[in-house]
C-alpha cells in the first residue's frame, strides 16, 4: 500500500497535466475519475515494468485500520481525527500536502482525510459469511471509496466508511496504490 496518496507531481510525470483544483506539488491529485486513475496506472506500469493497481476495498481497509498491528482506533491511526486527518472542520477549506499529519500503525498517512481514494471494487452489500481478502461485489454500477475527505464531517472519515459513486471526477476524490 503507498506511504501517501497520488501526489500532483507525481500525475503529471505520468499523465503530462494536472486536473486537480487547489494546486500543489506535494498535495494529493484530485478531480480524477475511477477511469482516469486506471489510464494513469497503465501508463505508470507502462512506464516503471511494475504492477501497480488501485486497493482492493479489503486491502484498504485493512491497511487503513492497521493491519495486524490494528490498536482498534475509529480513524486510521488514532481516535482522535485531528491527529491523523483533514476534514471539514480543521483544514480551512482545502487540501493539505500529503503526510503533515501522523500515520497510522503502518506508516501511512491520510488514510483518514484529505481526499477519498478510489477502491478498485463495485459497491454491493458484504457477505455475511467470514472472508480472508475478499473481492468486492461482481455486479453493480457504482464504485467504492474510502477514507473521508477535506470537505466532509469526522464522521465520513471512520475507517468503517464507505462511498459509491459511478465513476465521477470530484474536487474531493483522488487515489493511492498498492503493488
Amino acid at each position: 500500500m503507498g506511504k501517501y496518496e497520488v501526489r500532483q507531481s507525481e500525475w503529471e510525470a505520468v499523465m503530462g497535466n494536472n486536473p486537480s483544483g487547489f494546486k500543489g506539488a506535494d498535495l494529493p491529485v484530485e478531480q480524477v475519475s475511477w477511469e482516469d486513475c486506471h489510464e494513469f496506472i497503465g501508463r505508470l506500469n507502462a512506464l516503471t515494468g511494475l504492477s501497480f493497481k488501485l486497493p482492493t476495498e479489503a486491502q484498504w481497509e485493512y491497511a487503513a485500520r492497521g493491519g495486524n498491528l490494528s490498536k482498534g482506533y475509529k480513524f486510521s491511526g488514532s481516535n482522535d481525527l485531528e491527529e491523523v486527518g483533514w476534514y471539514g472542520s480543521n483544514s480551512g477549506n482545502y487540501t493539505h500536502r500529503v503526510g503533515e499529519k501522523q500515520p497510522n500503525e503502518l506508516g501511512l498517512y491520510d488514510m483518514s482525510g484529505n481526499v477519498w481514494e478510489w477502491c478498485e471494487d463495485k459497491y454491493g452489500e458484504y457477505n455475511i459469511t467470514s472472508q480472508s481478502d475478499p473481492l468486492g461485489a461482481a455486479k453493480g454500477s457504482q464504485w467504492v471509496y474510502r477514507g473521508g475527505c477535506w470537505c466532509f464531517e469526522a464522521s465520513y472519515c471512520r475507517v468503517s466508511f464507505r462511498a459509491h459513486d459511478p465513476g465521477n471526477r470530484y474536487y474531493s476524490v483522488g487515489l493511492r496504490l498498492v503493488l
